[in-house]
């Protein structure tokens, strides 16, 4: 028996097999596709006129709007709710044209206000405020968007919690009325599961913690230094992690009221552990410093809502899976299976029963921009083999799918997806 999608991820998240594997594209920020790739895909598909923009989502990753069309076409499972806000703090509104390095048609948001410097290089500012310094920088010819750091001078005696804190605050009304509205929208209205994108609940996101959004940020911006203090500076690390953990928790709490039962799954820290050899956070680092908070927030979730919880870590994670569950974590993303110790058959025979894979269909370093289209269609097949059967496992590239990648290789991946069967 055919299901929908929604019944799909459902058996799926459940550890039961479904009629078939479901399927991710777009329902999260480390789950989509960049722009110029959904550009040429919604060509190649005839889904558009030539030159008809495409929507930047996302604007440091430059992540490309996926539509229901988009999504039908590639068999994806999942639909999001994202908030209304960007990573360099401008709202997603007030859509203009706008153009990459390479000519995409794209339309943007009013706030996507930059500014090419004498080398061609393109700055950002935060909230589009062109008097602030910038806070981003797209090299000339580039794809994304680096942050800048702008680290003041430290000074130790002058260090406070609240500096590192002034971008997290409870989520407004505003914005738990903006996901009280979409979230109903998705459910009622279409067969898909539902999936919150609320990563900005993650604790050391390293992506954030330059304060792209900040006009002027203080505290310990620097991005090396940062890594430093996980060590150097613990205690005062985890006096920003209990404090913030306090305004997640009433975020969460807020959000759960505005959206009730009409989701699935809540995407709430992309923040990585992992590097290509193996974890850059020892498992007793994970455990003293980010664990404690992992629970507390994983519990309340899981108290007070039916969702469950996902976790993007890039990397080689094998050595902190365990912790990963005993947090709480009910989800993990990437799957990056190009990395150290990350094998798909030796993952979904230790850790299969216990949680949710959710990505390394394919491997997004090798095989899927520069391999053969067979290439790419017996790596999905090899991987499908090894994660779906017994259900807990949505497939997805591993991370975005990047700038470049050959469409009719992206074509592949997902129709082979469509067409697998564990049976």
């Amino acid at each position: 028996m055919t299901m929908t999608s929604r019944e799909r991820v459902e058996k799926t998240l459940n550890h039961t097999e479904p009629d078939r594997v479901a399927i991710d594209l777009g329902a999260t920020n480390v789950t989509g596709m960049h722009v110029r790739t959904v550009y040429l895909l919604r060509q190649a598909l005839r889904l558009d006129a030539p030159g008809t923009p495409v929507k930047v989502i996302e604007p440091v990753q430059m992540l490309g709007e996926i539509k229901p069309d988009l999504l039908e076409a590639m068999g994806g499972d999942v639909v999001t709710v994202m908030g209304a806000g960007t990573t360099f703090g401008f709202k997603s509104e007030g859509w203009k044209e706008g153009s990459a390095f390479d000519s995409t048609p794209l339309l943007v948001p009013a706030g996507f206000n930059t500014i090419p410097e004498a080398n061609g290089d393109l700055l950002m500012y935060p909230e589009g405020d062109r008097t602030a310094a910038a806070s981003a920088r797209m090299p000339s010819g580039g794809f994304y968007f680096d942050s800048i750091v702008r680290q003041p001078p430290l000074d130790e005696s002058k260090l406070r919690v609240e500096d590192n804190l002034e971008e997290f605050a409870v989520i407004s009304d505003e914005e738990a009325a903006h996901f009280a509205r979409e979230s109903e929208r998705l459910f009622k209205k279409t067969s898909k599961a539902v999936m919150l994108n609320f990563s900005g609940l993650s604790l050391g996101n390293i992506a954030r913690v330059p304060g792209p959004a900040l006009r002027n940020p203080k505290g310990i911006r620097d991005i090396e230094e940062w890594y430093i203090s996980l060590s150097m500076r613990r205690d005062f690390v985890q006096r920003i992690f209990e404090r913030q953990t306090e305004i997640n928790l009433a975020s969460l709490e807020k959000l759960h009221q505005a959206v009730g039962n009409n989701a699935h799954v809540i995407y709430w820290t992309g923040t990585d552990f992992g590097a290509q050899s193996g974890p850059f956070v020892s498992p007793k680092m994970y455990r003293d410093l980010f664990m404690p908070f992992h629970k507390q927030i994983n519990g309340w979730i899981h108290q007070h809502t039916p969702w469950k919880t996902f976790i993007h870590s890039c990397g080689s994670v094998w050595a902190l899976l365990e912790d990963f569950i005993a947090a709480g974590f009910d989800i993990l993303n990437p799957v990056q299976i190009s990395a150290a110790d990350m094998d798909p058959c030796k993952l979904k025979e230790r850790f299969g029963d216990r949680v949710v894979f959710w990505g390394g269909g394919v491997d997004t370093q090798r095989v899927l921009p520069f391999g053969t289209e067979d290439e790419v269609r017996s790596q999905v097949r090899e991987n499908l083999r090894a994660f779906a059967k017994g259900g807990g496992y949505v497939f997805n590239a591993v991370h975005n799918i990047q700038a470049l990648v050959p469409v009719p290789n992206v074509i592949a991946m997902y129709k082979t997806a469509q067409e697998f069967s564990a049976n």
